[in-house]
C-alpha cells in the first residue's frame, strides 16, 4: 500500500489539474494556477536535492532565472523579427543586439540553452563545492549568495537585461499569440503536464539505485565513502537535475506571467520556493509540488484579502507548520494513517476480547501438523 499511495495521490492531482481546474476556474484564475505549476516544477527538483539528498539549496532562483531570461530573450527577439532589435534596447541602448543574444533567435537553440546552461553551471559549481566536501550551512549560504549576485547583475545591465524592470510585453510564443485565451489555456496544460511528468520521473528515480544512494549519502555520507562510492558524484547528479527542473519552470513562467524581473529570481524568490517544499513535505513525492501550489494560492488569496498585511499571515502559516509539523503536510497524512491503523487494531482487539473463550479458537488460523507437534 505504501507503494500505491503516491501514485494514487498523483492520479488525484492529475485529475484536479487537467480536468477539474479547467472546468471550474476562470481564465484569469487558470493563468494564476499555471504560474503556481511553474513554481511546483522547480519545487520538485528541490525535493530531490533537499528532501532526498539533504542539500539545503537556498539559491534555486539562479537556475529559475537562467531559464526565464533565456526564454524571455528568445521571445523578445522573435517579436522583433529577423534582424530586428527589441524595443527596450532602442530605448535604453544604441539599438544594437549583443552578440551573445543572437543565438537565441533560434527557438530550438533557445530550448537547448534552457536545458544545458543550468546543467553546466550547476555541474561546475557542484564539482567545486562537493569535491571539497563543503556542505551544510556553508553550501546553503554559498548558493544563496549566487542567487543574490545574479539578481544584482541583472539590475546593473539595463541595456541588455532591462534592469530592474526586467523583460516584458511579449507578443508571441513559438508562433502562437499570447493574447489569445485559447493559447493561454494551452500554456496551462503544458505547465501542468510537465509538472505531472516531472513527479513521475522523481517517483521512478527514487526507486532506483541512485535514489537509494542519495538517501544513504544524506543519512551517512562517511559510511557511503567508506563503502567505495564517492558521495560527491551522487550529490552532484541530484543538484544538476534540480537545476534543470528549476530552469524549465522559469522558462514556462515567462510566457505565462508575461514578465520576468530580478525580483522573480533573487533571494526572496528562492526562499519562497524552499518554503513551499517545507510546507508540503520535502521528503515525500507529492509534498514539494503540492506545497508550492498551496504557497502560490495562499500568497494570491491573502494579498487580495489583506493587501497591507498579507505577508504576516503567510509568515505565521509557515511558522505554525514548521513548529507543529516539521515534516510538512505529508507528515499529517502519515499521522492520520497511523491513527486509523491503531483504531483498526483496537477494534479488532475489542472484538476478540468480546468473543467467548470457547469460540476464540474458531477465529484462530489453523496450524499445520508440525506446528501442533511443536506446541505439544
Amino acid at each position: 500500500m505504501k507503494k500505491v499511495y503516491p501514485y494514487a495521490g498523483w492520479l488525484l492531482l492529475a485529475v484536479a489539474l487537467l480536468v477539474l481546474a479547467p472546468a471550474v476556474l476562470s481564465d484569469f484564475r487558470l493563468g494564476l494556477l499555471a504560474k503556481y505549476c511553474c513554481y511546483a516544477i522547480a519545487a520538485v527538483g528541490i525535493g530531490l536535492a533537499w528532501g532526498r539528498g539533504g542539500m539545503l539549496v537556498l539559491g534555486q532562483g539562479l537556475y529559475f532565472g537562467i531559464g526565464a531570461y533565456a526564454m524571455a530573450m528568445h521571445l523578445k527577439l522573435a517579436d522583433a523579427g529577423p534582424g530586428g532589435v527589441p524595443d527596450f534596447m532602442a530605448l535604453y541602448g544604441d539599438a544594437t543586439v549583443p552578440g551573445w543574444w543572437e543565438p537565441l533567435r533560434n527557438g530550438g537553440l533557445a530550448i537547448v540553452v534552457i536545458l544545458v546552461l543550468p546543467a553546466l553551471v550547476a555541474g561546475l559549481l557542484g564539482l567545486a563545492v562537493f569535491k571539497r566536501r563543503i556542505k551544510g550551512a556553508y553550501f546553503a549560504i554559498l548558493s544563496q549568495a549566487l542567487a543574490a549576485a545574479f539578481a544584482i547583475l541583472l539590475v546593473g545591465q539595463v541595456k541588455t537585461t532591462g534592469g530592474a524592470n526586467g523583460l516584458n510585453n511579449f507578443q508571441g510564443f513559438f508562433g502562437y499569440a499570447l493574447f489569445d485565451p485559447a493559447n493561454k489555456r494551452m500554456l496551462y496544460f503544458i505547465a501542468a503536464g510537465i509538472l505531472l511528468v516531472s513527479i513521475l520521473a522523481m517517483a521512478w528515480l527514487y526507486n532506483t539505485r541512485f535514489g537509494e544512494l542519495l538517501v544513504a549519502v544524506r543519512d551517512g555520507e562517511e559510511r557511503v565513502r567508506f563503502l567505495g562510492t564517492d558521495p560527491a558524484n551522487v550529490k552532484l547528479a541530484a543538484y544538476v537535475i534540480a537545476a534543470v527542473l528549476a530552469s524549465i519552470g522559469g522558462a514556462l513562467f515567462v510566457p505565462i506571467a508575461g514578465i520576468v524581473s530580478p525580483d522573480d529570481v533573487g533571494v526572496v524568490a528562492s526562499i519562497g520556493l524552499l518554503a513551499g517544499v517545507a510546507l508540503g513535505g520535502r521528503a515525500s513525492l507529492l509534498g514539494p509540488a503540492v506545497g508550492a501550489l498551496l504557497v502560490g494560492y495562499a500568497e494570491t488569496s491573502l494579498s487580495e484579502a489583506f493587501p497591507g498585511s498579507w505577508s504576516y499571515f503567510q509568515g505565521a502559516l509557515f511558522v505554525l507548520v514548521i513548529l507543529l509539523l516539521p515534516g510538512g503536510l505529508a507528515q499529517l497524512l502519515g499521522l492520520l494513517g497511523r491513527l486509523n491503523a491503531r483504531r483498526g487494531n483496537s477494534v479488532s482487539d475489542h472484538f476478540l476480547r468480546g468473543v467467548p473463550r470457547g469460540k476464540q479458537r474458531e477465529t484462530e488460523v489453523p496450524r499445520s501438523a508440525s506446528e501442533e507437534a511443536a506446541a505439544r
